[in-house]
């Protein structure tokens, strides 16, 4: 159920208890239970209601708070999520249940600033952050040092991170003093150790995009629902 993005692991498990998971049309309670790989697989309404009440939020993370749970006195990214930091215009209005559980998608360090999601919804987890996920993340980052054309191509591809090759990345020149990154993949500070490994030094990184979804006209500490037509 969860390599079929029907939900994760988890709720797949709580949904079997309760009887919510249909195999070929038919009940499935039993935990463990085997399906051919060809089966129909179908959540029951009821579940599938719960699935779309689950929020998913953007937040236009400032630099100094963290993505998750609080540390070394610095305030996690969820304590902007209340009605005075709701972008002007959005739609749908904060409701406190959108708290519960909400978790992130996906770091972003803490001095660094732009799009963090964060999400109820364990489908848009495993699709952001599952080991087998494939979701690019767009990056604009303000360098300081010089790079030449062979340095950019071992930005590009060519760079090794703790002793294992990175992915293919694309990396281009933004302006004369920023690049922008676009990666599959997010090492911990993975873009500012890859510029020392060239000789740059980060001075100001933000991400502006995850995969269709982007940052936009959300303002610098304000937050919004995603909206029912984006799709990561």
């Amino acid at each position: 159920m969860a390599e079929r993005g029907l939900c994760s692991r988890r709720e797949a498990d709580a949904y079997i208890e309760r009887g919510l998971v249909y195999v070929n049309g038919e009940q499935v309670t039993q935990l463990g239970t085997r399906a051919a790989p060809d089966a129909e697989i179908a959540l029951a309404s009821r579940a599938q209601n719960q699935q779309a009440a689950l929020a998913t939020i953007l937040v236009h993370k400032p630099i100094g708070y963290v993505s998750g749970q609080a540390e070394d006195g610095h305030q996690p990214a969820i304590v902007l999520v209340v009605p005075d930091h709701q972008m002007a215009g959005d739609p749908q209005r904060f409701q406190p249940g959108c708290l519960k559980g909400l978790a992130p998608a996906g770091r972003l360090d803490i001095d660094s600033t732009g799009l963090l999601i964060l999400t109820q919804d364990g489908r848009v987890a495993r699709q952001l952050i599952g080991a087998d996920s494939d979701i690019e993340k767009e990056y604009l980052v303000r360098v300081e040092g010089a790079l030449d054309e062979p340095g950019l191509q071992r930005l590009n591809h060519g760079l090794s991170l703790d002793g294992k090759a990175l992915k293919p990345a694309q990396v281009s020149w933004q302006n004369a003093d920023q690049l922008r990154f676009i990666l599959k993949e997010g090492k911990k500070r993975q873009i500012r150790r890859m510029c020392e490994l060239v000789g740059l030094r980060v001075t100001g990184l933000k991400r502006v995009r995850i995969g269709r979804v982007m940052l936009g006209d959300l303002p610098l500490g304000q937050w919004r629902y995603l909206r029912p037509e984006e799709k990561f």
